[in-house]
């Protein structure tokens, strides 16, 4: 698995996906993608097979409460996956211990071929989600 990390997220999670062992991983801003704009990006994370890492939610799943539309990653048939942690404040350690529970959970389930995983706090709780996208 090879995650992207979106330039609106600290390149420290890059470094962090890295060394727990997805040596692939890379930042938006490494690979000169800085400034693309969401529809551009895309098919640059489809083609490459990337799982992507997005705080960016809205533009990528679409609203928490029905993902999908209008989503980006919806238009895809097939994508490697979409990771988004979202949260009212992430400040960079709420980044890094929301980035730590999906590298926990991908460990125990690596499989996320057209899934997303939502990652977010719930009171003092980080909550991980798991559903298809686009639906099928």
């Amino acid at each position: 698995m090879k995650l992207l990390i979106d330039e609106c997220l600290s390149e420290e999670l890059a470094h962090l996906a890295i060394r727990r062992g997805y040596a692939e991983s890379s930042h938006v801003v490494w690979l000169g993608k800085r400034g693309w704009q969401d529809w551009n990006l895309l098919p640059f994370i489809v083609e490459g097979d990337w799982t992507f890492v997005t705080r960016n939610a809205y533009d990528f799943r679409g609203p928490a409460g029905a993902p999908g539309s209008p989503g980006l990653h919806s238009k895809a048939e097939i994508h490697a996956g979409l990771i988004c942690l979202t949260g009212e404040v992430l400040d960079l350690d709420a980044q890094l211990d929301l980035f730590e529970a999906a590298l926990d959970d991908l460990e125990a389930d690596p499989d996320l071929i057209n899934r997303v995983l939502d990652v977010f706090e719930e009171g003092d709780q980080i909550v991980l989600r798991r559903y298809a996208l686009p639906e099928h």
